[in-house]
């Protein structure tokens, strides 16, 4: 039997890119595009070198599909975004939850579909190894502090009323992707009933590039 010579995208790759041959920005680079789905932690490695293999300060689209995952991965890849300048427009093709949000917030510009579901929560920590109650005492005052710092930082970063974010993270809600929009943190986009969606999201990535 002959070899299959096919290859399969490593998870989190920057997909094969949809625009047309000539558009470029004022280096000659071409827009990316990013998958970002599933767990965070379990595939962290991946993404981040991921966000490394694309042009610092290049722009380009970052698909979402996560449940979220560790914090401190959200917190990475929102880093990792802004440290190298990349001019980021996120489109949420399912859901964004948890510590999803981190890196969603982080994009310059931000779409969603009536059907997008975004998880808003308080921070929640589990170990599965034995600690002791001064161990326990000290993760419970870094997690405190951590919550309070994260949530100063997505009111910045969408930005956001501090009380309306408290009052989605608290106890915690599934926001919609229309609702987001009312708050004026996304636009909307509907791919079932727009003829030509890939094109709007198209134009705002070059006004990006461009900026």
């Amino acid at each position: 039997m002959g070899q299959d010579k096919r290859t399969r995208r490593p998870f989190g790759s920057p997909a094969p890119s949809g625009y047309m041959p000539g558009e470029k920005d004022t280096l000659g680079r071409r827009p990316w595009e990013l998958l970002l789905c599933g767990d965070l932690t379990e595939n962290q490695g991946e993404l981040l070198n991921r966000l490394t293999d694309v042009p610092a300060n290049s722009a380009g689209l970052v698909y979402f599909d996560s449940c979220g995952g560790s914090v401190y991965t959200g917190i990475a890849l929102a880093s990792l975004m802004r440290v190298r300048g990349l001019k980021t427009t996120a489109v949420v093709i399912s859901e964004c939850s948890s510590a999803a949000l981190l890196p969603f917030a982080a994009c310059r510009k931000r779409f969603v579909t009536p059907h997008s579901t975004l998880l808003f929560h308080p921070m929640r920590w589990q170990s599965e190894e034995d600690v002791r109650l001064d161990e326990a005492t000290e993760w419970a005052r870094h997690f405190k502090q951590l919550e309070t710092d994260l949530d100063g930082l997505l009111t910045r970063l969408f930005p956001i009323d501090s009380e309306k974010l408290h009052a989605w993270t608290r106890p915690g809600r599934f926001v919609t992707g229309s609702e987001l929009c009312e708050e004026g943190l996304a636009e909307l986009i509907n791919p079932f009933d727009e003829s030509d969606v890939f094109r709007t999201i198209r134009t705002n990535v070059g006004q990006l590039r461009e900026e």
